[in-house]
């Protein structure tokens, strides 16, 4: 589920996740504070290689801008040494990124909600496809996205904004899909074994990994549909007329979205 960075990859069947108890009102854990840290390259900042692929941090103070998935790392790394030799405090706010400067500071939105927040950037990381940044388990509690990876948008703050003292500009915001029936449910599945791709308590949230599915996974899924169930908008595709076909999908799915689909049958 989680995609944890820090400096060195750990043994694959070590999981990531939240500690058995965590500190009390961490959704009031202020964000990280934008200051001058100049960038300097070597260290943190030369040329890297992960997981097979090259990655050349950007040294020049660009306002770098992106969309993709966020995904968050936990306990594995808690007390660990980041890419940039601090210590990874998971109650922080901070966060991993293959290419900003380290360190630097961004503002992180959550589009299915309008969370944002601040985090400060001292460390490599995500190297899966599709994710644009890591963030720190309190990060991720207030953008609301502790349930897996998730859509965001990007914005790293420059240097000259900092100095200049103007608010943290936010990320454009992407338009929410239009969703044609206004009914609560999309039409109701057939029966057969269908993937859920994730669960939401706002409808807004289910639509915007629904219409992503129907736009990355195109030809591999026959239906994407939103169900209300249990005062959850849950997002399933399907269906198949068998167990095995659908695990057959699965697997592309979990390359294409990120996501780990749920086997789910109805009759």
């Amino acid at each position: 589920m989680l995609a944890g960075c820090a400096t060195r990859p750990l043994p694959r069947a070590e999981r990531d996740g939240a500690q058995a108890s965590v500190p009390a009102n961490l959704e009031l854990t202020p964000d990280a504070t934008p200051r001058i840290e100049p960038i300097r390259a070597g260290g943190a900042n030369k040329p890297y290689e992960a997981l097979g692929r090259w990655y050349v941090p950007v040294l020049a103070d660009l306002p770098m801008t992106e969309s993709g998935l966020a995904s968050w790392y936990g306990r594995k790394y808690h007390g660990r040494s980041t890419a940039s030799g601090e210590t990874y405090d998971m109650y922080a706010m901070t966060a991993a990124h293959p290419t900003m400067p380290l360190p630097s500071y961004a503002r992180v939105r959550n589009p299915a909600n309008g969370r944002e927040v601040v985090v400060r950037v001292n460390d490599r990381g995500p190297f899966a496809d599709g994710r644009v940044i890591d963030l720190s388990y309190t990060a991720a509690l207030k953008l609301g996205v502790l349930g897996g990876v998730a859509p965001v948008e990007v914005r790293r703050i420059t240097l000259s904004e900092i100095r200049a003292g103007l608010q943290p500009p936010a990320p454009v915001p992407i338009a929410a899909p239009v969703i044609d029936d206004p009914a609560p449910n999309d039409a109701a599945p057939g029966a057969g074994f269908w993937l859920q791709l994730g669960a939401f308590r706002a409808r807004d949230g289910a639509a915007a990994l629904q219409q992503r599915a129907l736009r990355d996974a195109d030809g591999i899924v026959p239906l994407v549909a939103v169900r209300e169930e249990d005062s959850l908008f849950r997002v399933q595709a399907g269906p198949w007329a068998t167990r095995a076909e659908a695990q057959a999908v699965a697997e592309r799915l979990r390359e294409r979205l990120g996501a780990e689909p749920l086997l789910v049958e109805r009759r």
